[in-house]
């Protein structure tokens, strides 16, 4: 029989701030990674910091705001009224310390737990806080949280404002790289949120002047949208919205208080669900919600007084209430719309006819389809219950530890063997597997109707449950994991097209990854290496002088169980399918996967040239 543990006073800890946060990062902001996906936690710490000069930007201070990333360091500069300068340690270092509880000097705030700067700074192994007021500045300086060293200048020609720099931790966030597509992307939703605002990123400027539907142009192609994008602006709320050309489901951007609410919340289920209301009885017609709202792409933005997130990062809105005397969210949006929609259509009957038409031919096709929806539902639910085809992980959206959904993952491998090695090696609790049967049909040209039809495309949809909406989506993170081969590139290629075709808001919204995987593993007695490019494979080689072993790995089935932790745990390496912006999707479609054309060619015959060089330098 075991001995019991002992149980004494010795055993309870009480830990400071920073340790609290060292210790627990993901309570404060979210996932860690490595900077390969939006929602990593490196972009969390520059929202964090961002968040306060956005603050003094809508209190009517500062309408410029400077940002520089180099390497790893951040630079963020504002010019609004600059931190209290004999508060400027406290802000940065003492928990639930800050403004915005003063309701009086931040009314609509984002940041309102007097957390987001601390986390930063207990999470960086350098960072600076230096204000400037009244001609006079203080600034401080920290490793980890711990102050290094204060500055205190009684006169000063610096411009007022709050500038912070800092270094993420590596001990925390390991191999991290920021992307500039992920933070651009950042920098455009604050100023389509905030027209007036000026960013300026890298030397790039960063401006809008139409709000919401500055975001919708360039989130769909002019040539996809079926009518002109409606704008709508009242008190406390902005909406944009038209449907699509390109794409059956549903796709929303949705914030609260200038945050980027990628959960939705109470707000976008109101929106939803108004937006059907208002319809119906612009058209006096019970039409179907799923008709209605098919391949719409919208944006709405409403501003609350003390909103409540579901979580520190503020993805999900939970609150019901504007605040004040304000009415509910639901009714404020409802009123809003059954206002301004219902006018805009009345006042727009090439718009509304069009709507009508789309509405029309989405009630055909969902009835067309009713059958074989049905059929492959009732297979899908088969297939799951007596098949091995997906190997789900524990948690999911709406499941009690919602705090783990950024964290979810599901990958797409081809083969037994290589579906074998990740099942056995990966995170049960946030990790799952889809295993292909062989190469999927090329969707391109195709109706929705082949994804229910085609078996892999129909389990592969219900496995993600997006059929309607991105917002039941059952992974945060699609994960492509394919051999590095030619076969390998052409299941990718096929599994991107069947993406783009029929669910083009996943690649989007940054949700499509290709899996990296090493080429070689580099070992002696002492110590393993693995490479992921014939560069790293001679740095190894060098770093372990002596006699090295060499294998070069030909697919993901040659890799063991347990070597494979390495490359789906912490360590894990991605590349984010994104988008051309310059092109539609058909655009893209047609390139790739249609006719031959010169162009195609062209490009074809240089990458080859790039496959065979590195062939060749491999001594493959």
């Amino acid at each position: 029989m075991s001995q019991e543990t002992k149980y004494t006073e010795d055993n309870i800890r009480s830990l400071d701030w920073k340790e609290h946060i060292r210790m627990r990062p993901g309570m404060y902001i979210g996932k860690l990674g490595d900077g390969s996906s939006a929602d990593d936690g490196i972009y969390i710490l520059l929202k964090e910091v961002l968040d306060n000069s956005i603050d003094e930007f809508v209190m009517g201070s500062g309408k410029t705001i400077e940002i520089s990333v180099q390497n790893q360091r951040v630079i963020v500069r504002d010019y609004g009224r600059g931190i209290p300068l004999g508060k400027v340690v406290d802000v940065v270092s003492k928990m639930n310390t800050g403004g915005k509880y003063d309701s009086r000097a931040f009314k609509k705030s984002v940041g309102l737990n007097g957390v987001g700067t601390k986390a930063v700074n207990a999470l960086s192994s350098y960072f600076r806080v230096e204000s400037s007021r009244d001609n006079k500045s203080h600034a401080a300086e920290f490793a980890q949280g711990e102050l290094q060293e204060e500055e205190h200048l009684d006169e000063t020609s610096r411009r007022r404002g709050t500038k912070v720099t800092f270094v993420p931790d590596e001990v925390i966030f390991k191999n991290f790289k920021f992307r500039n597509e992920y933070i651009e992307k950042m920098l455009k939703n604050y100023v389509y949120l905030n027209p007036g605002l000026t960013i300026i990123f890298n030397g790039e400027k960063f401006y809008s002047e139409n709000g919401l539907k500055d975001l919708l142009k360039d989130s769909i192609h002019e040539d996809e949208r079926l009518y002109e994008i409606i704008h709508m602006r009242g008190d406390d709320i902005e909406v944009a919205l038209t449907h699509s050309k390109a794409q059956y489901s549903e796709e929303y951007h949705s914030f609260v208080n200038g945050q980027n609410t990628s959960q939705g919340g109470t707000h976008l289920a109101a929106f939803r669900e108004a937006i059907v209301k208002t319809i119906r009885e612009f058209y006096g017609k019970n039409y179907d919600a799923s008709d209605i709202r098919k391949s719409i792409v919208s944006a709405i933005s409403i501003k609350v007084m003390e909103p409540v997130f579901e979580s520190q990062t503020k993805t999900k809105l939970g609150s019901t209430d504007m605040g004040g005397d304000m009415p509910t969210v639901r009714t404020h949006i409802n009123d809003f719309l059954k206002t301004q929609l219902d006018n805009y259509l009345h006042k727009n009957q090439e718009t509304a006819d069009r709507l009508q038409r789309k509405i029309l031919q989405a009630e055909r096709e969902r009835k067309d389809l009713s059958g074989i929806r049905k059929l492959a539902k009732d297979r899908a639910k088969k297939a799951s219950l007596h098949n091995k085809k997906l190997r789900d992980c524990r948690i999911h959206l709406g499941d009690s530890k919602k705090e783990r959904y950024l964290e979810t993952t599901l990958f797409i491998t081809e083969g037994d063997s290589a579906s074998g090695s990740i099942t056995k090696s990966r995170d049960v609790n946030t990790q799952a597997v889809f295993s292909l049967k062989g190469k999927p049909l090329n969707s391109y040209g195709l109706s929705k109707k082949i994804v229910y039809e085609n078996e892999e495309f129909n389990l592969l949809q219900a496995a993600l449950n997006i059929e309607e909406s991105l917002a039941d989506l059952r992974y945060n993170n699609i994960v492509i994991a394919t051999d590095a081969d030619v076969d390998g590139m052409h299941i990718r290629l096929l599994l991107i097209t069947f993406f783009l075709q029929f669910f083009p808001e996943l690649i989007k919204e940054n949700h499509l990854y290709i899996l990296q995987t090493p080429l070689f593993r580099v070992r002696n007695k002492k110590e393993t290496i693995y490479c992921y490019s014939e560069t790293e494979r001679r740095n190894a080689v060098d770093k372990l002088t002596g006699k090295a072993e060499i294998t070069r790995f030909k697919g993901l089935g040659e890799i063991s169980p347990d070597e494979f932790k390495h490359f789906i745990g912490d360590n894990i390496r991605l590349d984010p399918v994104m988008l051309d912006k310059e092109k539609s999707i058909d655009e893209m479609l047609n390139f790739y996967m249609g006719k031959n054309t010169p162009d195609r060619q062209e490009f074809i015959i240089d990458n080859l040239k790039v496959e065979l060089d590195l062939i060749e330098e491999l001594g493959l």
